[in-house]
């Protein structure tokens, strides 16, 4: 390729930098492709992230209401335990495959997945709807299996190709994306519920997988990708797991963010329960959870803000920190006031952590071509914790024959939280270490 047609198929590039060089032959190449951070295309991708958001950890959020009719009604001779794992394993399942959905992000499949996962989800949506009462495993196979791992395929491609449009800017798209599965929290549980007031539960189940398979269908229009995410020839380097699994600063992050997730998440499922314990009405209590949310909504946008600026460890930590002492904060709450309050701070403390991880992962890949395998091991990894971590905090809470004992539970949680906090503090030292910190420009 001549050097006029090399400068001006790069001026053409929805890309901010490009970097040249020469070969053994003399012949030029480029070295190095900078993310735009901004751009038509990358707030496209950014809206559709938000629909996926809304549809994958939004709609997952909801299956309090589930749990309520299942206890009650459509799988009433199971034990509320029981139906709490189908729950529970459509969240595990949603990250479980991270390793291998990584990986094929990495190798430009991104189309590909998002395409089959949002069919899949709707698919088994469906299916869901044609499940008889009493059979568990109709529900769970359709439910727990089949929905999660449709969102499973739409869910960590959905943020990781954000890293591609956005460098310098990144913290606040992601934030901005990511907010969409808070405002899902609000919002599906009160349509879920008024539908099942004005129709049966196979067509309120219908109803949400049609508005499902709207918005899937709205994003997959709307994302847009960058040449090397376009088909599988990636012209990024191949991610090498080796590598990644010997990053010391990466490793000690995985870790940290196991603990993290086996402790907050606790408020999210057992804040409504605690309130009802303590005298407060069931009907008031409902908010409990659509208040979580709301400070989420917040708490997921404005930390990324600033997290540009002065970079993901540096407010990530301090948030986690906070986070893990309002979990403590629980034992002291005696009214709705006081839920209120709690929820809409622990929201929006804790709301970071989930959409600061991603860019933290993105600082912590070499190249581009790595960032979906990194976030896919450390999701895979994360799945465990966040299998186990509600029904441990459920154990120690349920003493038996309707009584419970929160503070094992609230002690459990917050020392979690705390000592994934003290790792995250480590694994920026690592980071540091490793490339000089900001002698090299980085905001950590």
């Amino acid at each position: 390729m001549s050097a006029d047609a090399l400068s001006s198929t790069l001026h053409d590039m929805p890309f901010e930098q490009q970097e040249t060089s020469q070969d053994d032959k003399g012949h030029q190449e480029t070295t190095q492709l900078m993310p735009k951070d901004g751009g038509s295309q990358a707030w496209m991708t950014v809206a559709a992230t938000w629909l996926v958001q809304f549809c994958t950890y939004g709609y997952i959020s909801a299956f309090g209401v589930y749990q309520d009719y299942y206890t009650r009604d459509f799988l009433r001779t199971r034990s509320p335990s029981d139906i709490s794992w189908i729950g529970s394993f459509q969240l595990f399942m949603m990250y479980a495959p991270g390793v291998l959905v990584g990986r094929a992000f990495d190798a430009g499949y991104f189309h590909y997945m998002a395409a089959a996962g949002s069919a899949l989800q709707v698919i088994t949506m469906f299916l869901l709807s044609l499940a008889r009462p009493e059979q568990y495993w109709q529900v769970f196979l359709a439910q727990a299996l089949g929905t999660g791992l449709g969102q499973s395929m739409i869910f960590l491609p959905s943020i990781t190709i954000i890293g591609h449009h956005f460098k310098r800017r990144r913290a606040m798209a992601t934030g901005i994306a990511v907010s969409g599965a808070s405002l899902g929290g609000i919002i599906w549980p009160v349509l879920l519920s008024q539908l099942d007031e004005k129709m049966t539960f196979a067509n309120s189940i219908r109803a949400s997988a049609a508005v499902t398979a709207l918005l899937l269908f709205t994003a997959n229009i709307l994302f847009k990708t960058q040449p090397h995410t376009k088909c599988p020839s990636s012209k990024l380097p191949a991610p090498i797991l080796r590598v990644i699994l010997q990053d010391t600063a990466y490793l000690t992050s995985v870790g940290a963010g196991f603990c993290i997730s086996l402790g907050l998440f606790f408020p999210y499922f057992y804040l409504q329960l605690y309130a009802i314990d303590k005298g407060i009405s069931e009907g008031v209590a409902f908010y409990a959870l659509a208040i979580i949310n709301a400070g989420s909504f917040c708490g997921r946008i404005l930390p990324n803000v600033f997290a540009d600026r002065t970079g993901p460890y540096n407010m990530l930590v301090p948030c986690l920190f906070i986070s893990s002492g309002l979990v403590f904060s629980i034992l002291g709450i005696t009214s709705f006031a006081g839920v209120a309050i709690f929820g809409m701070l622990y929201g929006f403390w804790s709301g970071s952590y989930v959409s600061l991880i991603p860019s933290l992962l993105a600082q912590l890949s070499t190249h581009a071509g790595e960032q979906g395998t990194r976030m896919g091991v450390a999701f895979s990894v994360v799945s465990v914790a966040l299998l186990v971590g509600t029904p441990i905090a459920g154990a120690l809470v349920d003493e038996g024959h309707g009584s419970y004992s929160w503070y094992k539970a609230i002690t459990f949680c917050g020392g979690m939280t705390f000592c994934g906090t003290i790792g995250m503090l480590i694994s920026r030292q690592l980071f540091l270490r490793q490339h000089r910190g900001d002698e090299q420009g980085w905001r950590v």
